[in-house]
């Protein structure tokens, strides 16, 4: 029996491949997630990792995309993490009002990138 069946705890994996070129420039992103029913390899042309760092309390990022990704593209995935995150933001800390904050800014953001139709909100 192994430590895992021991403590009855569920393992979860999330695997990501990055081919990189010459420069070190991000060719193909592949990954995996087994807990999301993801077992096949996705491909993607970005990526944000957030991870809290315990022993330094700070933010470990890594951003990557490739040659492949189009400026409109990265609009609109900022766009989706902006509003993503004000989502997850509401979850972890109960702090809906905030999380309206990042949303209108989401919105503004996507406006102004006219990723989003004019709402007039914005407008001045």
């Amino acid at each position: 029996m192994t430590l895992k069946d021991e403590m009855m705890i569920k393992l979860s994996e999330v695997n990501v491949k990055v081919v990189l070129d010459e420069n070190h420039v991000p060719q193909d992103i592949e990954w995996t997630a087994t807990d999301a029913g993801q077992d096949e390899v996705r491909k993607s042309k970005a990526m944000m990792l957030a991870m809290w760092d315990k022993a330094d309390d700070t933010t470990m990022r890594m951003d990557l995309w490739t040659a492949e990704m189009t400026i409109d593209e990265m609009k609109r995935f900022y766009h989706q993490c902006f509003s993503s995150m004000a989502d997850s933001f509401d979850r972890a800390t109960g702090e809906d009002g905030m999380a309206v904050a990042i949303r209108d800014f989401a919105d503004f953001f996507g406006e102004k990138l006219e990723i989003l139709p004019p709402s007039g909100r914005f407008d001045k």
